[in-house]
């Protein structure tokens, strides 16, 4: 009996293809919206969290409070200097640390003159540099990364080794101009999928003191623990020597210690609350497809009132009628759907490619496991079914003769 509902729901909704597919517009387009947010969503947190599995969990990382602009723009409230990594190379349960400074500068190659970071690392404590570059995830894809005894040596990001940003290749041992002083570069770093990463040079910390007149300002700290130990201890530890050292307390404090749950935890709860937003956004079309549903239902109860007559004239009871609309209204929803997911994984892919071969990064990319892929069908049917459920109740208590008189 079910199987011959859902044969006559599928007759009724060819019977009206047209309004059937104009019905389904709404449907298809929210659920398509709300599949692309989260699968795009998902595939983000997931390429996040394989950054930070390549990171480690043994790292911990320092820096300036205030910190309005990006790192080493004049904007930054507070700043950290290379006698607090002193301080923090002391505590107990510290392996190593490192640190890092940045600073915008003029770049010219080509006869072209771009504005990009720099980056200065300590290259002077091998150990310390090894934690950094492991820290930074630094790997050289030509050439070779910084070395101590560097001094006008740069490592590049991936980026440069195309013509998109100089109308050239910056090949190694090539020359580049940076705040007018001329550099030699040694290596091309390999590309972490982030375009404000790929596009970075990498140069001595003592070289870049000079270039910028920095003085021992510093912008990130890297501290390793070593094997075995607690975390979130060796965080409260490096807190408390900082405090001691700098004279601030917890509401004076001017810099702040994240670990990697830390950072991954405030970045999910981000992501969490903007895909939610844009979810709430989808959600109101998804709205106005049920209402369109509801409308379509009510003319189809309209139209077909004779036929409503004669069903029930040969024996079909208010359930039956109830139930033919139900299903003819949650599989109007349950098509639009499948379109809306199909469309969904189209436009995710056609974004995915998008941020891979303009964007230059990989964290764009869309996860669509099968929970995604049910969920999606099954809140398109639902929502088709509880807005046909008025016109069917309807519809079941259509009285027999007054249907059947009719016209």
């Amino acid at each position: 009996m079910l199987k011959d509902y859902f044969i006559l729901a599928v007759r009724n909704i060819k019977k009206r293809r047209l309004r059937s597919w104009l019905t389904m517009t709404g449907i298809f387009i929210s659920i398509a919206a709300i599949f692309v947010l989260v699968s795009l969503s998902l595939g983000l947190q997931g390429a996040v969290k394989e950054q930070f599995r390549q990171l480690g969990t043994d790292k911990i990382f320092i820096q300036p409070k205030g910190q309005l602009g990006p790192p080493g723009s004049s904007s930054v409230a507070a700043e950290l200097t290379t006698k607090d990594v002193d301080v923090i190379k002391k505590v107990s349960g510290v392996k190593e640390a490192s640190f890092m400074v940045f600073g915008n500068a003029k770049i010219e190659f080509n006869d072209k003159t771009r504005y990009y970071l720099i980056s200065g690392m300590d290259t002077e404590n091998e150990k310390a540099l090894e934690v950094l570059i492991e820290s930074f995830g630094l790997n050289a894809d030509e050439g070779r990364l910084l070395e101590k005894g560097d001094t006008n040596d740069v490592v590049i990001g991936s980026l440069y080794n195309n013509k998109e940003l100089f109308g050239k290749k910056i090949n190694i041992r090539d020359k580049i101009i940076i705040n007018d002083k001329e550099f030699r570069v040694v290596g091309i770093a390999k590309s972490v999928g982030n375009p404000g990463d790929d596009q970075n040079i990498y140069m001595p910390y003592n070289t870049f003191q000079e270039l910028f007149n920095s003085g021992d300002r510093i912008d990130f700290i890297y501290a390793q623990v070593n094997e075995g130990e607690n975390i979130k201890e060796i965080a409260q530890r490096i807190e408390e020597k900082l405090d001691n050292f700098r004279d601030v307390n917890e509401k004076t404090r001017d810099y702040s210690i994240l670990t990697p749950e830390e950072l991954l935890s405030s970045f999910n709860t981000i992501l969490q609350i903007i895909t939610a937003f844009l979810g709430g956004i989808a959600a109101i079309s998804l709205l106005v497809g049920g209402i369109g549903i509801m409308n379509t239902m009510y003319t189809s109860v309209l139209e077909r009132t004779k036929e409503i007559g004669v069903m029930k004239a040969v024996g079909a009871q208010n359930k039956d009628i109830l139930l033919i609309f139900l299903i003819e209204s949650g599989l109007l929803g349950l098509i639009g759907g499948i379109i809306g997911v199909v469309l969904g994984f189209g436009i995710g892919k056609i974004i995915e490619y998008i941020a891979i071969n303009s964007l230059n990064t990989t964290l764009l990319r869309i996860n669509a496991p099968f929970w995604l892929i049910f969920s999606c069908l099954a809140f398109a049917f639902l929502i088709g079914a509880i807005s046909g459920i008025i016109p069917a109740f309807q519809a079941s208590k259509t009285n027999t003769v007054d249907a059947l008189r009719y016209e």
